[in-house]
């Protein structure tokens, strides 16, 4: 498919698929097995200006949007999700500030984030909160002109690595979802720590732990919006990143189907290539056309992020949905298209089957994502009512 990209995202998408094939294939068997947090690469990006992508060049970025990062996270997750994540989910912490962020905030942290001089986080998710996101218990107490954090956030992406934190916690705890504020934190501080890195399933190379909050000394000038806005600054942040999410998807995706349909030509059986099979080459015709439609509606949803519309809070959670199912059928057939080999951790498949889980999961499960699908088509019946 033609998407009709100008040649200034042809060539973010080319530089990102030259640093995937020529930088991060030869080590992600690496950080797979060692789980290490792959810092040499946040140099790499740097450098290659794409931590800045979608940042506006005021403050140092490179002025693009929500597609252009889209391209970079796909080409960077076709190699290995856990390394591109290190930018994907710096984007995540990144977008609140740039969503809610005071002048003076975005000129403070967005500038360093846009040179990858600095990495961020998002931490929302709690060990009793994750779909239920009004039910945080961490909770930020007002002293004078600061407030008091205390309490845990679990399974933080880029957790202990990233040095700004947009962190989510309830001033006023009587309010339930209304009574979030979101806050922006750094690395060091005192009273904010971390706890054990996770083992995780898939996306090893990424780094994954709790925060902890010991009587955290905040600012309010750290405040994103303003007292109570942070549910708000949360919803908004997941709606324009999600199709960030659908983009590692799609990565994972045409990684696994590139590497099904390179093997299914090269391997005979019967005196020829298991691609003549018919079982086999519907197979890859099912994937083809999967990863084709996730990826056409996934770019239609980033470009309708980036012309301004107000409304696409059901397209945001309809691309990622699509694009991470698409994402573990893929590498399931993949698996099950190199057979033994496939079972085997010298090849990549494997790999690629346990990193798509995640993207059905985090950022809202996609059982969640279709409840907010279902609530807005709802919504939009009511409005023809009336």
């Amino acid at each position: 498919m033609d998407y009709l990209l100008t040649e200034e995202q042809k060539m973010i998408k080319d530089l990102a698929h030259q640093i995937a094939k020529e930088k991060i294939l030869p080590k992600r068997s690496y950080y797979d097995e060692t789980e290490e947090f792959p810092g040499e690469f946040i140099k790499i990006f740097a450098q290659s200006d794409l931590f800045g992508v979608y940042i506006p060049e005021k403050y140092s970025g490179m002025g693009y949007g929500v597609l252009e990062l889209c391209l970079v996270i796909e080409e960077l997750s076709a190699a290995c999700s856990g390394i591109a994540l290190t930018v994907a989910a710096s984007a995540l912490g990144t977008f609140p500030i740039l969503l809610f962020g005071t002048e003076e905030q975005k000129q403070k942290y967005l500038v360093p984030l846009a040179k990858g001089e600095r990495i961020a986080a998002f931490a929302l998710t709690e060990p009793e909160a994750g779909s239920d996101a009004g039910g945080i218990k961490t909770s930020a107490t007002k002293d004078g002109d600061y407030y008091i954090l205390n309490g845990t956030k679990q399974w933080i992406t880029n957790g202990g690595e990233a040095e700004t934190y947009t962190v989510i916690a309830m001033t006023d705890p009587k309010k339930g979802a209304r009574g979030a504020t979101a806050f922006i934190l750094e690395k060091g501080m005192e009273g904010f720590t971390f706890g054990k890195k996770e083992k995780k399933l898939g996306i090893r190379a990424s780094s994954t732990r709790e925060l902890i909050f010991n009587n955290c000394k905040v600012h309010k000038d750290n405040i994103l919006g303003r007292e109570g806005m942070g549910f708000l600054v949360a919803m908004k942040t997941f709606d324009v990143s999600r199709p960030g999410v659908a983009s590692q998807a799609l990565g994972i995706a045409k990684g696994a189907f590139e590497a099904a349909l390179e093997y299914a030509h090269q391997r005979k059986q019967f005196g020829q290539p298991i691609s003549s099979f018919q079982a086999v080459s519907h197979m890859l015709s099912d994937m083809a056309i999967q990863i084709e439609s996730a990826r056409a509606l996934t770019y239609s949803v980033a470009r309708l992020i980036d012309s301004g519309s107000k409304e696409f809070s059901k397209e945001s959670a309809m691309c990622k949905v699509l694009a991470s199912d698409v994402a573990m059928k893929t590498t399931v057939d993949a698996v099950q298209i190199f057979g033994g080999y496939g079972y085997m951790k010298e090849y990549p498949v494997e790999k690629m089957m346990r990193d798509a889980k995640i993207t059905q999961i985090y950022e809202g499960t996609n059982q969640i994502q279709r409840n907010v699908i279902a609530l807005a088509l709802i919504k939009d019946l009511a409005r023809t009512h009336q």
